[in-house]
């Protein structure tokens, strides 16, 4: 088996590296003056077993290509199984047409990986579940619920803690960390005006005098968590964090995330932190290094990676 980190999260690969206690891949990525990427894989990997790590999160398109240019060389450098490692997956919102004339990016995507010669793809917490039907190839969809329940069960008392979907397509989401933790659960009726605005309409739950944690998969300009928080302290709740599995956090969203309600918000580490992030005082990431390493580690023995959610 061998490791190769791209460029999108190289924080992360370490981790996953150290965990594995196997040492990253040589391998030179790098761009010419015009920004095309150049690779070059600097071990031999014939006839291996490789996992080459990539978020394709900011700047997307650079990184995807970055995946796509790094798979190529390994089929032309004659691995013998090539899986893509996306702890967080681009494009994933674009997974249906909502209006005419749109596109599903998702599936150019996943077309893109199968057609660079992965074999498979191992990632975490996709948008839309259906995305994994849009391959031709195994697709192994990790869950960080297991990351993010041990941290609230070590923070608060599930006596006085309501889980709450900030919107109702999270609800499925929301109720397996409620069930988790054996806590209540709770859900926001969310208007959606345009993408990236959006307008509290009732709360759907008790949520007076409890500690209300708000789950979601992707945290983006976070406008969404500000406004549920807004609206659960309104409803008198006595403390509300956030946990989500994925930190986009673009724009001035850790900036209107010190400004809200909340008291913490916590991300795994699926995308790496940008400096807002690491010198906010409310954003904390979380580790998921031990879950991919554990999930690649019995990928190669062909064992099971479902019996880690069980």
């Amino acid at each position: 088996m061998k490791i190769i980190s791209c460029n999108g999260n190289r924080p992360l690969a370490e981790a996953i590296s150290k965990e594995l206690g196997m040492p990253l891949t040589q391998a030179k990525i790098q761009r010419f003056s015009d920004m095309e990427i150049f690779v070059e894989i600097q071990d031999n990997v014939r006839g291996e077993d490789v996992f080459v790590i990539q978020s394709t999160s900011f700047p997307v398109n650079d990184n995807l290509m970055e995946l796509l240019i790094v798979i190529d060389a390994l089929r032309r450098g004659s691995a013998r199984r090539i899986t893509a490692v996306m702890p967080y997956f681009g494009y994933a919102r674009q997974d249906r047409k909502p209006a005419p004339r749109t596109p599903i990016s998702a599936k150019l995507v996943a077309n893109l990986i199968t057609t660079a010669a992965a074999d498979r793809v191992l990632t975490m917490d996709l948008h839309a579940g259906q995305i994994q039907g849009f391959f031709d190839i195994p697709v192994d969809n990790l869950y960080a619920a297991p990351v993010l329940t041990r941290d609230i069960k070590e923070r608060l008392d599930k006596n006085e803690t309501t889980v709450v979907s900030p919107d109702v397509g999270g609800v499925i989401r929301a109720r397996a960390v409620a069930k988790r933790i054996d806590a209540d659960l709770a859900i926001i009726d969310k208007r959606r005006e345009r993408a990236g605005v959006s307008e509290v309409m009732n709360i759907i739950g008790d949520v007076k005098d409890r500690n209300c944690i708000l789950i979601d998969d992707i945290v983006d300009s976070a406008g969404t968590l500000c406004n549920a928080a807004e609206a659960l302290m309104g409803a008198g709740a006595k403390s509300v964090m956030a946990y989500v599995s994925h930190g986009v956090l673009s724009g001035d969203a850790v900036q209107k995330i010190e400004n809200s309600a909340m008291s913490k918000l916590f991300v795994t580490d699926s995308i790496m932190a940008t400096d807002a992030v690491m010198g906010s005082s409310k954003v904390e990431q979380l580790s998921i290094a031990p879950l991919i390493g554990e999930a690649i580690r019995r990928i190669s023995e062909e064992s099971s990676v479902s019996t880690l959610f069980d």
